[in-house]
């Protein structure tokens, strides 16, 4: 039976499940599992602030759904794939899994793709100081251009 009464934990499931981004279809799954409710896609929109379908909606569940979403983009510290040491672990147990499955150019990438991530490849940091925290090596003089005799050309 479609959208069932839905209980109180069920909607805030819902709230904060599109708040965190997650699509009608996930989260229609993730009700089933959870609560065992089935609810269609439309009826997960309708708790969505952003969509028209979620226009409506009181300010009960924006407030929520708005603090999720602040939180959720603030916070990327509990998302595991946001460390580095755990896109290593996993990009490793991948590597390992290409070895051993003959799949050699899948593993070399893998390899690459992990060498990228120890070397920063895929950070926006700069590095301001010299080597080991040191400063710059100063700039070399720079060239000077001197003015040629115009031998009475002008």
């Amino acid at each position: 039976m479609a959208n069932a009464k839905l209980s109180e934990a069920a909607k805030t499931f819902i709230v904060q499940s599109v708040a965190c981004f997650d699509t009608p279809s996930v989260v229609v799954e993730a009700v089933r599992k959870e609560f065992g409710a089935m609810v269609t896609r439309q009826t997960v929109e309708g708790y969505d602030p952003t969509k028209k379908a979620g226009a409506a909606l009181s300010s009960k569940w924006r407030a929520l759904f708005a603090e999720t979403r602040k939180t959720f983009l603030e916070d990327t510290a509990t998302i595991a794939i946001s460390h580095r040491a755990v896109r290593l672990r996993a990009l490793q147990r991948m590597a390992d899994k290409a070895e051993t499955m003959g799949n050699m150019s899948l593993a070399a990438q893998l390899h690459k793709q992990a060498a990228e991530e120890v070397g920063n490849a895929y950070t926006n940091r700069r590095e301001l100081t010299g080597k080991d925290g040191k400063d710059l090596p100063a700039p070399t003089a720079p060239v000077t251009i001197f003015q040629l005799p115009d031998n009475g050309r002008s």
